[in-house]
């Protein structure tokens, strides 16, 4: 009966002890959160520190036009080796050609169905056979069907999810190893704004660009948890609306405020996001606290924060 007792006295003053062990690291935790907190608020009063990538091979899906045009010139032009991808070989050959004016950068060209797994696995192979590993892989590629849900053919939806959502898989997939033997790397991915807020006429859209986030949310805590950790980057970018053709029919209530974003700007910011090692990035960057702040709020005053604001896009069969 006594041993019984000492038994249940040990074990009590066990489990008090391992319940105050876990008060103080979580204090310790909370104590290091408000120091890094403070820390990134001194941040924003200094210089930025970017970091160099004029050694890196990068590779940009999508390079043909638009945002993915510019990323391509932007990094030749900081004389990183481009590798431009796109299905369409004619203006991915002219993006190549504007590049290598700059005289700065190797930059070559490749045409590749990215939404087609064994297209990306080949690539791969011939990239590293041809030049060498890759270590930053831009994922930029997307479309943007804009009607209503009971319009969307069912080839439409299949197709926005090969294109926006399975490419960056097969991508991911392809050239992590890559990274994986270089020891180090970088893996930046384009979602969206409507991969943080739901927009009408753009359902599977949206979906998808929801998808990227899980995508990269879930590629970062694995990484995190291997051997790579800290080694190998991850960054998600999220912009607005932007002025590359797919947004036929924009709405926008204060376009002096929230018009259409200029793609050599976006591509300016995404390197930027890049070069700071930044996680997650809206574009512009105040979007994305506005969000996480509405977030807070009853759903009710978050819409109608959306209806004041009201932009977004109209159908395209109309």
């Amino acid at each position: 009966m006594i041993e019984r007792e000492i038994i249940h006295t040990t074990t009590a003053s066990k489990r008090i002890f391992d319940v105050l062990q876990d008060i103080l690291q979580f204090f310790i935790l909370f104590v290091r959160i408000l120091l890094e907190l403070f820390v990134k608020l001194v941040q924003v009063f200094l210089p930025k520190h970017l970091k160099d990538v004029s050694g890196e091979v990068i590779l940009i899906t999508g390079t043909g036009h638009g945002i993915g045009r510019e990323l391509a010139l932007h990094y030749a032009s900081l004389g990183s080796t481009v590798i431009c991808v796109d299905i369409d070989e004619k203006n991915n050959l002219q993006t190549v050609q504007k590049a290598k004016r700059l005289n700065l950068g190797d930059v070559y060209s490749f045409r590749c169905d990215v939404s087609k797994r064994e297209e990306v696995m080949a690539l791969a192979d011939r990239i590293k056979a041809e030049i060498g590993p890759i270590s930053v892989l831009v994922n930029n590629v997307g479309i943007m069907p804009t009607h209503p849900i009971l319009q969307q053919s069912a080839d439409e939806i299949q197709r926005v999810f090969d294109v926006n959502v399975f490419s960056q898989f097969w991508t991911i997939q392809a050239f992590l190893s890559h990274m994986q033997e270089k020891n180090r790397g970088h893996i930046i991915c384009l979602s969206s704004i409507a991969g943080l807020v739901g927009i009408s006429n753009l359902v599977p859209y949206c979906a998808t660009k929801f998808a990227v986030r899980g995508l990269m949310e879930s590629l970062h805590a694995e990484l995190r948890e291997g051997p790579h950790r800290d080694l190998i980057k991850t960054t998600t970018i999220f912009p607005y609306m932007t002025n590359t053709g797919l947004c036929k029919h924009p709405k926008v209530k204060f376009p002096s405020i929230l018009g259409l974003l200029d793609p050599k700007q976006v591509a300016r910011w995404i390197v930027e996001a890049h070069r700071s090692d930044v996680m997650e990035a809206t574009i512009p960057s105040c979007l994305l606290h506005i969000n996480n702040w509405t977030r807070l709020l009853p759903d009710h005053c978050g819409l109608m924060l959306k209806d004041y604001i009201d932009s977004g896009v109209e159908s395209d069969l109309i």
